[in-house]
């Protein structure tokens, strides 16, 4: 115990110290001869009108529907439980791999159990961000679901299996499992007890060889079934129109804005994900200009959160961002939107936890966009009262502003990026990916003037803009929805 509270102490040391560090110890602009150079830049250009313009019809269309011939659902072969970890994009994940799941195996889903947080502390239920009973009315067809288990299993709790080794309870589902594992290894358990429960199991479904109407099933629940509770879809749609209209009266949200040019421009506005907090600092084992005290400070985090099991670590900077393997910051995000013709008039959301570095890290990309908004900027306190300190709530409005924007862009891979590449896929909306393995290389070329820089960046972000990419072998079908949830159109 003396030593577990030791340890403690610890990580709660190196919180503060870093904490410290990103209110004071952070540099000016790291790329200062682009950064210069990116401010200077006034003149709309043509690639703007372009980036505005929406995505063609790439020759797809939603195709949801069941492929079952069934009109009726065969009998129940007992509930499957699953509890979930991660954040909101990975339980969403979860949420759809379940329903598919318990398809396979004929079983009844109980609303699945989402975990605490570590990070985030959130204790939200999926009944606090989703509509329920929008959820089941959409899967009735397909498969019979639970708000929570009969009498007789009302002792199959998250407790109960985390009490004791338990017959009941399915540990050793391996990542990607096939549908045939679970009906080798879960659909006995079922027979035998008339329930079981599924823990761990994020990623725990293949992608590849499963049925097409699993597939089919999958694509239903992500992007149908899976609406958020409606006062988060009405703070989002308030958010959404101060965005649009920031000087109607009639959204309750008056500023003074320039507003983006040209009235193709006007009511348009980017949704920004700037995944940049101290996790993800961290873990990417990059160099991000704070000097020695950054470095150090990094390095005792990595060790004391994940015992220094970061794989990135024995690469240098160099290799990393050569790879591609390191999160743009604030500043570098910025750059990149600047090269592509996005200027100071442009209205953007920023969809993203605490920066880390706090406003030092962060004012770059404020002297470059200052029409940027967040949810504390765009609504009051009291219409944010409902989501506060509940990320998982705070994240699914972010979700929905971002569904909702123009363009979608994201500084770095993750869950959140995930998911919204393959939702805004499967609705053909313009999504910006970055292409990190270029701008790694750009941002290190430190000879490279202005004129250089956004010739590269405008060449290497071509037909990165959304267009539809065929899911290859072992790619996710939430973050590639081609073929798999659309048919071609005739």
């Amino acid at each position: 115990m003396k030593l577990q509270h030791c340890h403690m102490l610890e990580i709660l040391l190196l919180v503060l110290i870093t904490s410290v560090m990103s209110e004071s110890s952070f540099p000016k602009p790291r790329h200062s001869r682009l950064f210069k150079s990116a401010l200077q830049q006034q003149a709309l250009n043509e690639q703007q009108w372009d980036l505005w313009t929406p995505l063609p019809n790439q020759g797809w269309k939603p195709c949801i529907d069941s492929t079952s011939a069934s009109p009726q659902l065969p009998d129940s072969s007992g509930y499957i439980q699953v509890f979930l970890d991660g954040g909101l994009n990975q339980q969403r994940m979860g949420i759809c791999d379940a329903v598919a799941v318990a398809k396979i195996l004929n079983a009844t889903l109980v609303i699945p159990y989402l975990e605490v947080n570590p990070v985030w502390k959130d204790t939200s239920s999926f009944e606090d961000i989703f509509d329920v009973d929008h959820f089941i009315s959409v899967l009735k067809d397909d498969i019979s679901i639970v708000r929570e288990l009969p009498d007789e299993y009302a002792w199959s709790t998250r407790e109960y299996y985390a009490s004791a080794i338990r017959f009941t309870r399915v540990k050793s589902a391996p990542l990607h499992a096939s549908a045939n594992w679970y009906l080798e290894n879960v659909s006995p358990v079922l027979e035998s007890y008339g329930i079981a429960a599924i823990s761990p199991f994020s990623h725990r479904l293949a992608f590849d060889n499963m049925p097409m109407e699993i597939q089919r099933l999958r694509c239903k629940v992500n992007f149908k079934a899976l609406t958020f509770v409606p006062h988060v879809r009405n703070l989002g749609e308030v958010l959404v129109n101060r965005l649009r209209y920031p000087g109607d009266e009639s959204t309750g949200y008056l500023k003074e804005v320039v507003g983006t040019k040209g009235g193709d421009g006007a009511g348009k506005f980017v949704a920004l994900h700037l995944r940049f907090d101290k996790d993800m600092a961290a873990h990417s084992a990059c160099d991000f200009g704070g000097g020695k005290a950054e470095k150090k400070a990094l390095a005792r985090y990595r060790k004391a959160i994940w015992h220094g099991r970061v794989l990135n670590s024995r690469f240098t900077d160099e290799e990393l961002r050569n790879k591609g393997r390191c999160p743009l910051t604030p500043e570098e995000i910025g750059l990149l939107l600047a090269a592509m013709g996005f200027d100071n008039s442009t209205r953007v959301y920023l969809a993203s936890h605490k920066v880390y570095g706090g406003e030092a890290r962060f004012s770059a990309l404020r002297k470059l966009f200052p029409q940027i908004e967040d949810k504390k900027s765009l609504a009051s306190s009291m219409e944010r009262s409902q989501i506060k300190g509940k990320a998982s709530l705070s994240a699914a409005v972010d979700y929905y502003v971002s569904m909702h924007s123009d363009i979608f862009v994201s500084a770095s891979p993750g869950n959140m990026h995930n998911a919204m590449v393959g939702h805004r896929a499967y609705l053909n909306l313009k999504t910006i990916r970055p292409n990190m393995a270029l701008l790694g290389q750009l941002f290190m070329n430190k000879s490279l003037n202005w004129p250089g820089f956004q010739d590269a960046v405008v060449e290497g972000q071509r037909n990165r803009l959304g267009e539809l990419k065929v899911r290859k072998a072992k790619q996710s079908i939430y973050t590639y929805p081609v073929p798999d949830c659309v048919c071609q159109q005739a």
